[in-house]
């Protein structure tokens, strides 16, 4: 058995999973999971580089997180970082702030590698789904589609997520109709980007992970609140998937924050990101989404195991 702590920075949050792992029986024990929206990705897609605040805000998360590994005696740190600190100039900056707080150097890693961590994490524990899964990890940045069973088979990042598409299109509150058209165009490319190198069509499950797709389970769920435990392998048709997505683009900001299972953090991106759980399910033609609470932080968990 041996306690990891894994950390997973993305453009709009950075989490941390302390667990227990048994590579021997294939089980991880969580001992802690956290969450914080600290919108590293700010502005990123615009400028290139990381703005000041959203690196303070992360180096503060960063600080508690330190402590709760200390606290719960982890031997073993491995943190990784994703789409937005892939695309900034000024990257180094993030580099050597997590290396005076952590103690070790943030993995800034690829798409293709943050494809096989998600893949790993989100499917090592599931026996009865049909294979092969098509995994679809929806961040802040960039989506990741991976396809595979026992293992991944084929893998593609591709630079849409619901920060970058709540930039770059939804200007207005609630979106306009043309705006949304223009994030529509922007996903469905990305699609067929994605459909070059993953053979989309051989899918038999489709498994959705990331905070846009649990916080749309538990809207069509109708939770009175954030529910980890019901929400993990839940399962949303597309009907529904469709539905509560046209709900979250004719909401306004506050009629979305009344939303009882959704984070204050995700307010202003959620409609970007169901239009793109939307589009992929349409894409697919699949009946339904199998929602994962595990991901690519249990990918980390047990890549240091």
């Amino acid at each position: 058995m041996t306690r990891v702590a894994a950390i997973d920075c993305g453009t709009n949050s950075i989490r941390l999973l302390v667990a227990d792992t048994d590579p021997e029986t294939g089980r991880l024990t969580d001992l802690e999971r956290r969450m914080e929206i600290v919108r590293l990705g700010q502005g990123v897609d615009r400028t290139g580089r990381l703005a000041p605040e959203a690196l303070e805000r992360t180096f503060t998360a960063l600080r508690t997180y330190v402590k709760a590994i200390d606290a719960r005696g982890a031997t073993a740190v491995r943190m990784v970082a994703t789409s937005a600190t892939r695309d900034a100039a000024n990257r180094a900056e993030f580099v050597a702030g997590v290396r005076s707080i952590l103690g070790v150097d943030p993995e800034v890693i690829t798409g293709d590698e943050e494809a096989e961590l998600s893949f790993t994490g989100a499917t090592r524990e599931l026996t009865t789904e049909p294979t092969p899964y098509l995994v679809v990890d929806i961040g802040g940045g960039s989506t990741e589609f991976v396809l595979g069973a026992a293992g991944v088979a084929a893998a593609r990042s591709v630079d849409i997520g619901c920060v970058r598409l709540t930039e770059r299109h939804f200007t207005a509150d609630p979106p306009t109709r043309e705006q949304i058209a223009a994030a529509t165009a922007d996903i469905d490319a990305a699609i067929r980007l994605a459909a070059e190198t993953v053979p989309l069509a051989e899918a038999r499950s489709l498994v959705g992970l990331a905070g846009t797709v649990t916080t749309v389970s538990g809207i069509a769920l109708n939770l009175p609140a954030y529910d980890s435990d019901t929400l993990h392998h839940s399962r949303i048709a597309a009907a529904d998937v469709h539905r509560v997505t046209g709900e979250l683009l004719a909401a306004t900001h506050a009629e979305r924050a009344e939303i009882p299972v959704m984070h204050p953090g995700r307010v202003d991106v959620i409609g970007a990101g169901s239009l793109i759980l939307d589009r992929v399910t349409r894409r697919l033609g699949m009946p339904e989404v199998l929602v994962s609470e595990h991901d690519i932080l249990d990918g980390i968990a047990w890549s240091i195991a």
